[in-house]
This record gives C-alpha cells, sequence and structure tokens, in this order.
C-alpha cells in the first residue's frame, strides 16, 4: 500500500492514487528564521506591529491575522516615494541558526512519509496591500503602476534571498507558499493586470525553488481565482490549495487536471463554525469526493493549514474521508499528519 506522501505524489502527478488524499496528512508545514525572528500572534492579540513595520491583529473565532489600517498605522504613505517606507526584514542568520533549526525542526521528520514543506506568508499582492492599505494598493496599481512594479521586484528580490538561503540550508523538498488574490466570487483584478504585475515574479521565485531541488510548489489562495490558472501554471505552481468551491473545481480539473492538481473544495463556512455537527463534515467531504474524484485533487479545507477555528472540526473532517476511503476502497487510517500545524512548533 502506498504511504501518506506515496499517494499524495500520485495524486497530484497523474499516478494512481489507491485513495483520497486526506487533507493535510502528507505535509508538514516547517519555518525558516525570519518567521520565527518576527511576531508570532496568537488568537487574541491586537496591533503587533512585525517586522516590516505592519501592525496585526488576530480577532478570537477567525482563521489567522489581519493588518490593521487605520491611517496611522499604515506603512506606505506616499506611493511614489515607497522606498522611504518599506524596508525588507534582515535575512541574514548565522550558519548556525541554520543548521540548528535544520537538525532540529526538519531532519526528525520522516520525509519519506510527509513532504517536508517551508511556510511563507505572506505572497507578494497580500505583502503589497498589506503595506499599502487594500483600497489603496487597489488604486496604485491601476494609477501609479511604475511605481507598483518597482515595489514588487523589491518584494520578489527579498523573496529571492531567502529562497536561497532556504534551499542552501533547509533543503525543504515542498514550499507552502500563501498568496490571496480574490474574494470568494470574484478575483481582485482582472486577468490582463494580474499576469501583468505577477507572472514574471512568481515565474522567477518558484522557479528557483523547482531549480534548487523542491519537488512540489503549493499555492495558497482560499478565495475565487479559476480565471487565474493558466497564470498559475506558467509560474510554476505544482498545488492549488484553498481553491474553493465557487471556482467550479470538477471543471477545473477537467481543463487543467494534467498540468496542475487542486486541493480544496471544501469551504471552511460549510463546516467551520459555531454549532457545527459530524453530519456537516460528512456532507461537505462527501459532495467533494464524489464532485471531483481522486486525480488531480485533494479534498481539503479551503484555509491556508490544517486546523480550524471551531475546536474539532479539522479531525471530525479527517475522519470522515478516512471512513469514505475505508468504505470505498477498504483503506485505513495511516500514520500520517492530522494535527494543527501550529501546535507543532
Amino acid at each position: 500500500m502506498l504511504n501518506a506522501k506515496e499517494n499524495m505524489k500520485a495524486a497530484i502527478k497523474g499516478g494512481n492514487p489507491e485513495r483520497f488524499v486526506n487533507q493535510y496528512e502528507a505535509v508538514q508545514l516547517l519555518f525558516a528564521p525570519h518567521m520565527l525572528h518576527d511576531a508570532l500572534l496568537k488568537p487574541g492579540d491586537t496591533n503587533v506591529v512585525n517586522a516590516w513595520g505592519i501592525t496585526n491583529s488576530f480577532p478570537e473565532g477567525t482563521p489567522g491575522q489581519f493588518p490593521v489600517h487605520t491611517p496611522d498605522k499604515i506603512v506606505v504613505k506616499d506611493i511614489e516615494h515607497w522606498q522611504d517606507y518599506v524596508h525588507g526584514p534582515n535575512l541574514d542568520f548565522p550558519e548556525e541558526e541554520w543548521l540548528g533549526l535544520k537538525a532540529n525542526m526538519y531532519d526528525p521528520i520522516d520525509g519519506t512519509k510527509t513532504y517536508k514543506a517551508t511556510f511563507i506568508a505572506p505572497g507578494l499582492f497580500e505583502q503589497s496591500h498589506h503595506l499599502c492599505e487594500i483600497q489603496n494598493a487597489l488604486i496604485y496599481y491601476m494609477e501609479y503602476p511604475d511605481e507598483m512594479h518597482d515595489l514588487i521586484k523589491y518584494l520578489t528580490d527579498w523573496e529571492l534571498k531567502l529562497a536561497e538561503t532556504i534551499c542552501q540550508y533547509l533543503k525543504p523538498d515542498a514550499i507552502f507558499h500563501h498568496d490571496d488574490w480574490g474574494g470568494e466570487r470574484s478575483t481582485f483584478m482582472s486577468v490582463p493586470m494580474f499576469e501583468d504585475f505577477f507572472i514574471e515574479p512568481y515565474k522567477q521565485i518558484y522557479g528557483y525553488y523547482h531549480d534548487h531541488g523542491v519537488e512540489l510548489v503549493f499555492h495558497h489562495a482560499d478565495s475565487y481565482a479559476a480565471t487565474f490558472v493558466p497564470a498559475m501554471i506558467e509560474m510554476g505552481i505544482d498545488v492549488w490549495q484553498g481553491c474553493m468551491r465557487s471556482n467550479n473545481v470538477p471543471e477545473l480539473i477537467k481543463k487543467y487536471g494534467d498540468k496542475i492538481a487542486f486541493m480544496g473544495d471544501i469551504d471552511n463556512k460549510f463546516m467551520d463554525f459555531e454549532g457545527w455537527t459530524v453530519e456537516d463534515c460528512r456532507k461537505a467531504a462527501r459532495e467533494s469526493m464524489d464532485a471531483c474524484g481522486m486525480k488531480s485533487f485533494i479534498p481539503c479545507i479551503t484555509q491556508g493549514g490544517p486546523g480550524s477555528v471551531y475546536s474539532g472540526a479539522y479531525k471530525a473532517m479527517c475522519d470522515e474521508i478516512d471512513k469514505y476511503n475505508e468504505e470505498k476502497f477498504g483503506c485505513k487510517d495511516l500514520d500520517s499528519t492530522r494535527l494543527p500545524w501550529q501546535i507543532m512548533f
């Protein structure tokens, strides 16, 4: 029987998976030093300033932190002089810190069973609106394209320096990179504008990882982004994680499944809410698996990491996928990652 990693690889790469991949069971999310040196928020934290100068809060009952953009807290005060405000955090960490992190966090993970995936967030678009405020940023993309191209280049160069040291010292076989590009029903910008600003920068970043030993690029965007899938393929994304049901995932699999895999289709609103039940999890899981099939698809919550806002919902979803696999394929639970990744650090 294929182990969890082998089965995930078969589902992603056009092989013959033996069962449905169970969410994040074969992906272990791990850190690089820059995140450990930055402000790691927990639910309830408010107005914490990170290494970029961005103020964030993590409200209770939400899946993650959010930038605070009252006028006094917006980093970029004048887009025509953004260089005066944007200063990337230091990435020159001592070699012993990199090696110690690899020894203590990466090496204990059994890479034959699990992808060791370095977690990187936010992405280029998110970082631009974290720095500028989202309404401002979207206006700047239209009215100040030269400045925004320059800002994106600065962020890209910073990420490439990070990628170089990640590949040199940590040697992950996957990366898990965040960047949300839309809401539930629409993207934040047109396809031509998106391609103009982001295809080449992401080709550089993801191309570097692929050229330096990283097998899989998981890109998280829990949003509508169906119209961006051709660009995702050109960028070098192997798995779009977070594809919400509004994208019509079965149709995307039919059209693009030989070039990219899809991980999601189980919107958190279906099963991760106050008063959720096991029946909610069962219904959401089975609808996705029945509709999408096993090839080029991983049934998964759409948020960008294992876990749930409401206690127990993520485990219940895992249990329901296990039950489906046992009923359909005679496959029982495997030794795999089932706990929220945040508690593992």
